[in-house]
């Protein structure tokens, strides 16, 4: 266990003076490049912060092209101040291609990290997106499928001659006469010898 924190608190050591000569560098280059007071100390804090949310990003999983793309401008940017304060670099008479990308470097932090921070991460092939069951509309209940009735055709009406509606009428007077019962439809077409739907028609009219 305390060799365990022994090498956890030498990395610790380690990264906390590599980033104070980082964060020493670029604050130098800031002040060679015209910012002076506060801002050039927040120079070297937006190139970390940068190196933060791109780190970030990576660690999720998702994203990894623009992560690496900021990541890459960001450690750039920290190592271009490293080896320009080593000597390569005449601190008292800065290019001006440096105090452009000097002054131009805010507007570039601001973009990276503002994507960083609110772009949402794209799901890849491998990524399962959980739903909600609760989010599923419900599906109706299914009802019986209800029996076609068919609706017979309405025949057109017969027509009947009324001389043959009068004979009907005499016919069936007979028959009462005879039976004392009113005469059936088929009897009457019988009697009558028509087809069943002029019976039917002739025995409406009696």
């Amino acid at each position: 266990m305390r060799a365990r924190l022994a090498r956890v608190d030498a990395v610790l050591v380690q990264a906390l003076i590599a980033a104070a000569l980082s964060f020493a560098h670029l604050h130098d280059v800031a002040v060679a490049a015209g910012q002076d007071g506060w801002k050039a100390w927040a120079y070297p804090v937006s190139v970390d912060l940068l190196l933060v949310a791109a780190w970030r990003r990576l660690r999720s999983g998702n994203g990894k092209a623009a992560a690496w793309c900021w990541f890459v401008i960001a450690l750039a940017a920290s190592l271009g101040a490293n080896i320009a304060t080593a000597g390569l670099l005449d601190l008292g008479n800065v290019p001006a291609w440096l105090r452009i990308l000097v002054a131009g470097w805010p507007a570039i932090a601001f973009l990276g990290g503002t994507l960083l921070a609110h772009t949402a991460p794209t799901t890849g092939p491998g990524t399962h997106v959980i739903e909600d069951p609760e989010d599923e509309p419900e599906a109706a209940p299914e009802t019986p499928a209800q029996p076609a009735i068919e609706v017979p055709p309405q025949q057109p009406p017969v027509p009947v001659p009324s001389a043959l509606v009068a004979h009907a009428r005499k016919v069936a007077a007979e028959h009462h006469a005879r039976t004392g019962t009113r005469i059936d439809t088929p009897t009457l077409r019988a009697r009558l010898g028509v087809p069943a739907p002029m019976a039917e028609v002739i025995a409406a009219h009696l």
